[in-house]
């Protein structure tokens, strides 16, 4: 018998999840039981517990699709995976749970440098910002490298890579106690981009101030809305403005003569589909962030965990925007002092 936290039906109050004690049956052919740790909060698993989400898995079903633990039972046909090891889990769902079977296309070793917390916390925001920062932005070392919603998990990560990466790195936020963190991670510069009026703006010209007047180079821009509008004219001659979606809820319209004047470029990132496109280089991908976290190069930063019969709590404060970097789940006596 194991705990999990399941979604019945589908609802806008995510509170309506229940904590229950459901039977786990062995792992099936090529599949292996993992004892699951920690298991990172997604945006994804709001919504789809709202019905939001392209891919709505079938009900029930335990939101969470990055995890980390150990393997503690093995299927027939498995030679690649033993009992005993730790290991990160991926999946569209499932991690909300004490234990889950999984196949082994979906478990990668554990990173030697990193806890279960941060193992369950690197993979998607990583992946996110490196395919963005590497294969669509072109990143150079010496350019400077603007990152919009920087005290979230995708943002965080691209704070973290542009500064391996060799990027003068320039980081915006809506809160300066968050901000004081992405400034404590690495971010050469902070700036506070909520205006009076509440709408996201007013940095154009601390950006111009800091690139001399140039602008920057490469705009990392999860957030849309104002923060994309203002983007076009604080950046360099030549730049290319990432986005990445529109946590700021509105879809922004680009202004072509901006494009022409400044011979720029407007560039989509969709991390999962590139590697779908590009198998090869998705395998890539994968690999170039996992040896960075295997190495210790790159760190996650949590900000809190919360038990499993918590999980409501978690996504609330995700919900809330009151997360910097992220906030995890933790199951089976996990601590975060345990490695």
């Amino acid at each position: 018998m194991i705990r999990t936290v399941r979604c019945h039906q589908i609802d806008e109050d995510i509170t309506t999840v229940t904590l229950d004690t459901i039977n786990l049956d062995p792992p099936a052919e090529g599949e292996v039981q993992v004892a699951i740790k920690a298991c990172a909060v997604n945006f994804t698993d709001i919504l789809k517990i709202q019905g939001k989400y392209q891919r709505k898995p079938p009900l029930p079903f335990a939101p969470g699709s990055e995890a980390a633990g150990d393997v503690v039972a093995i299927g027939s046909g498995v030679d690649d995976v033993a009992v005993g090891d730790k290991v990160i889990i991926g999946g569209d769902h499932g991690g909300f749970a004490e234990a889950r079977n999984i196949s082994t296309h979906n478990v990668t070793p554990m990173p030697k440098a990193m806890t279960y917390a941060t193992a369950a916390s690197f993979s998607t925001a990583y992946l996110t910002a490196w395919v963005a920062l590497t294969c669509r932005g072109h990143l150079k070392p010496g350019e400077n490298l603007l990152v919009h919603g920087a005290t979230g998990g995708v943002g965080l990560a691209a704070v973290d890579l542009g500064k391996y990466l060799g990027a003068t790195v320039i980081a915006t936020g809506g809160r300066d106690d968050k901000l004081k963190i992405v400034k404590e991670r690495g971010a050469d510069h902070v700036i506070n981009y909520t205006m009076p009026d509440g709408e996201i703006g007013g940095f154009r010209n601390k950006v111009k101030a800091l690139t001399d007047g140039r602008g920057a180079d490469v705009i990392y821009d999860p957030v849309g809305g104002g923060a994309f509008d203002e983007s076009m004219r604080c950046i360099n001659v030549d730049g290319r403005l990432l986005t990445l979606g529109f946590t700021s809820g509105r879809w922004p319209q680009a202004a072509v003569n901006l494009i022409l004047i400044k011979q720029l470029q407007v560039i989509g990132v969709r991390a999962g589909e590139y590697g779908r496109v590009y198998p090869e280089k998705g395998i890539e991908n994968t690999r170039a962030i996992y040896e960075l976290a295997d190495s210790g190069k790159i760190q996650p930063y949590v900000c809190r965990t919360f038990p499993l019969e918590e999980a409501v709590s978690a996504m609330q404060m995700l919900e809330a925007r009151n997360v910097v970097g992220k906030c995890v789940i933790t199951m089976n006596g996990y601590s975060v002092d345990d490695q």
